[in-house]
C-alpha cells in the first residue's frame, strides 16, 4: 500500500544518510514529514535525585538537531519540531496532516518501548498505520546466528559467532529527489535554547582538549581527521587507553549516541581505510569496540528491565551503601584520590571521560566506596554526551559484578593504574590545578608526602585538596 503522506518520527537516528527509517518512508508514501519531539521527561528529574539530561548532553542534542535541520533543508524539506510526550504529539500531528503511516526506529529499553506501545495504540485508534525498523547496531538483529532469547551471555562467544556467520549490511541510500509534505507555519516550534529546556548552568562552556560539536557534519569532520588527516586509526590499539589530547581514541561514541553517525558508516569507512591505507590490529580493534556496543544492546533486549535493577542480570543480592554525602564527593571529584578526582572533574567540565577513566571511577565507587552502582550509572546518564542506556548500564553491571563478566570481583588498584597510565601526573596537573605544583608521580600521592614537602608546595590536605575517603592499605605499587 502506498500512502499520500508518511510521518517520520526521528529518535536516536538524527542523520539523513544511512537512515533506514527515512528510506522506508520515502518508499511507503508520496511525501514525508520528518519530525523530532522534545520530550520534557528527558530534561526533568532522573533517578536518585539526579537530572535525566545534564548541560553537556542537552547542548550536544541541540547542535545535532540544528545540523539535521540544515541537512533536511538542503534536500528541500523542513525538520518539524514538537515539544511534549511523543506518544501523544506524534499521532496527533499525523492526524492533523492526514498522514497515513508513522515510521520510526526501534529501541530496546523499557521507557522507550512503553512510549512506542502507547504511540502505536493511539495511532491505530485513528486509523494510522505504524512501521518500525531496526537500525541501531552493526549486526542486524535479523542476521544474528541465534535468536535474541538465546544470545550468549559471554561476549567472546557472541563476537566469534557473529564475526564468522554475519555479513554487515550495506549502507542505505535514499533516492533523490525526496518529496516533502508542505507544512503550515504553526505546526513547528523553534529550536529552544538550553535555559528553555531547564538546564542549569546554561552559560557554562566546555573546557576540554577537544570541543565536541553535535551533528553529522561534525561527525564526518572527525572521521576525516582521525582516519585520513592524522591516520590515528592505524595506532588506535596502542593509544586507546590514553587520557590527554584529542586523538588517543576516536570519540565516535559521541555521535553514535544520538545516531548522527551509524555503526555501519564507521565500519565501511574502516574497510575503506584498510584498503587504501593499512589493515592492522588497530583497525580491527575499532570494529571490536563496535561489536561490544552491539553486545550490550542485544543483552538489553534479551534481559529487559533487569539491566536497571540492583541485582543485575545475575540476580545477585546487593551489598552497596546509600551514602549520599560520599556519593556527592565522588560526583564532584573530591574523593582525595587524584586519579579518580581528575577523571570526574573532566567529566563534569566536558561531558566526556576516557574508557580507562570510566572503568576506574566505576570500580572505585562500587568496590572502594561501596556505593550502589546504579547511582553511578545514573550520574553518567546525566553527564555523558555519549550516553547510551544499553552500553552505560551494561558496563556498570559489568564493573559491579552483576552483569556479563565471569570474574566475581572486577577491582582496580588505582595507584597501580596511575603508575601505568599517568606516571608523570600530567593528567592530574591538567584537571586538578591545586596539585600541579607537585612533581611527577607525587601528584598522585599527596597524602603520602611529608608535611615539609606539602608546605614547600603550598598545599594543605583537607583545605587545598581533600583527604582520602578510603584507606590505601590495599594499594601497593
Amino acid at each position: 500500500m502506498r500512502y499520500e503522506k508518511a510521518l517520520v518520527w526521528l529518535r536516536n537516528d538524527l542523520r539523513w544518510d544511512d537512515n533506514l527509517t527515512i528510506k522506508k518512508a520515502t518508499e511507503l508514501a508520496k511525501s514525508i514529514v520528518p519530525v523530532y519531539c522534545l520530550d520534557p521527561r528527558q530534561f526533568g528529574p532522573g533517578d536518585f535525585g539526579l537530572q535525566k539530561t545534564g548541560i553537556h548532553r542537552a547542548r550536544f542534542l541541540l547542535e545535532t538537531l540544528r545540523d539535521l535541520q540544515e541537512q533536511i533543508a538542503a534536500k528541500g524539506g523542513k525538520l518539524l519540531l514538537l515539544r511534549g510526550h511523543p506518544e501523544k504529539e506524534i499521532p496527533a500531528l499525523a492526524r492533523d496532516l492526514g498522514a497515513g503511516v508513522i515510521c520510526f526506529s526501534q529501541k530496546v529499553t523499557e521507557e522507550e518501548i512503553k512510549v512506542e506501545e502507547v504511540l502505536e495504540k493511539e495511532a491505530w485508534q485513528h486509523g494510522i498505520a505504524t512501521e518500525s525498523y531496526w537500525q541501531s547496531t552493526l549486526f542486524h538483529i535479523d542476521d544474528l546466528p541465534f535468536p535474541v532469547t538465546q544470545l550468549p551471555e559471554m561476549f567472546t562467544r557472541f563476537r566469534k559467532e557473529c564475526e564468522k556467520l554475519v555479513q554487515i549490511r550495506p549502507m542505505e541510500t535514499i533516492s533523490d529527489p525526496v518529496r516533502f509534505t508542505p507544512l503550515p507555519e504553526n505546526h513547528s516550534i523553534e529550536l529552544p535554547d538550553l535555559q528553555e529546556l531547564g538546564c542549569s548552568h546554561a552559560g557554562q562552556e566546555p573546557a576540554g582538549d577537544m570541543i565536541f560539536k553535535g551533528g553529522s557534519g561534525a561527525a564526518w569532520e572527525r572521521i576525516h581527521h582521525y582516519f585520513w588527516q592524522t591516520e590515528a586509526l592505524a595506532s588506535y590499539k596502542q593509544t586507546r587507553n590514553g587520557l590527554l589530547g584529542a586523538d588517543y581514541s576516536s570519540k565516535f561514541s559521541l555521535w553514535l549516541g544520538l545516531g548522527a553517525l551509524s555503526a555501519r558508516q564507521i565500519y565501511w569507512e574502516i574497510r575503506r581505510f584498510e584498503s587504501e591505507k593499512t589493515k592492522n590490529q588497530s583497525t580491527y580493534w575499532l570494529i571490536f569496540e563496535l561489536i561490544w556496543r552491539d553486545f550490550f544492546r542485544f543483552i538489553a533486549k534479551k534481559h529487559g528491565n533487569r539491566i536497571f535493577q540492583i541485582q543485575g542480570i545475575q540476580d545477585k543480592p546487593g551489598y552497596w551503601k546509600e551514602d549520599r554525602e560520599v556519593f556527592l564527593k565522588w560526583t564532584a571529584g573530591e574523593t582525595g584520590i587524584p586519579f579518580i578526582d581528575a577523571n570526574m572533574r573532566e567529566l563534569n567540565q566536558t561531558g566526556f571521560m576516557s574508557n580507562r577513566g570510566r572503568q576506574l571511577v566505576a570500580s572505585f565507587l562500587v568496590n572502594d566506596l561501596e556505593i550502589d552502582w546504579r547511582w553511578g550509572a545514573a550520574y553518567f546518564e546525566q553527564q555523558l554526551i555519549d550516553y547510551d542506556p544499553c552500553s552505560n548500564w551494561g558496563n556498570w553491571m559489568y564493573i559491579a559484578g552483576v552483569g556479563n563478566d565471569p570474574r566475581q570481583d572486577r577491582y582496580f588498584n588505582i595507584l597501580l593504574q596511575a603508575k601505568k597510565y599517568d606516571p608523570q601526573g600530567e593528567y592530574i596537573a591538567r584537571w586538578i590545578p591545586e596539585l600541579a605544583k607537585l612533581k611527577g608521580f607525587d601528584r598522585h600521592v599527596p597524602f603520602q608526602l611529608t608535611s615539609e614537602t606539602l608546605k614547600k608546595n603550598r598545599l594543605r590536605l583537607g583545605n587545598g585538596y581533600p583527604v582520602p575517603l578510603v584507606s590505601l592499605e590495599n594499594w601497593s605499587i
